[in-house]
């Protein structure tokens, strides 16, 4: 099983272009787009705080999913 990050689609569902959400959430545009390909081997939990919180998110749900 892998965890795969949904963030390109949370993005594209809500207009926000990756560069933009980057800067207003205090992350490198590098962590954004290897988040939303999904390129990460490890997921830094405060990069996951900051994402979350500048998406209005609580239920990890609705950011992660476990494929195989």
């Amino acid at each position: 099983m892998r965890l795969y990050v949904k963030l390109e689609e949370i993005l594209d569902k809500r207009g926000i272009k990756k560069t933009k959400f980057a800067e207003e959430i205090g992350v490198r545009n590098n962590v954004i787009s290897e988040l939303c390909a999904n390129q990460r081997s490890t997921v830094n939990r405060e990069h996951v705080a900051k994402v979350a919180k500048g998406l209005g998110i609580t239920d990890m749900n609705e950011l992660f999913e476990l494929r195989d």
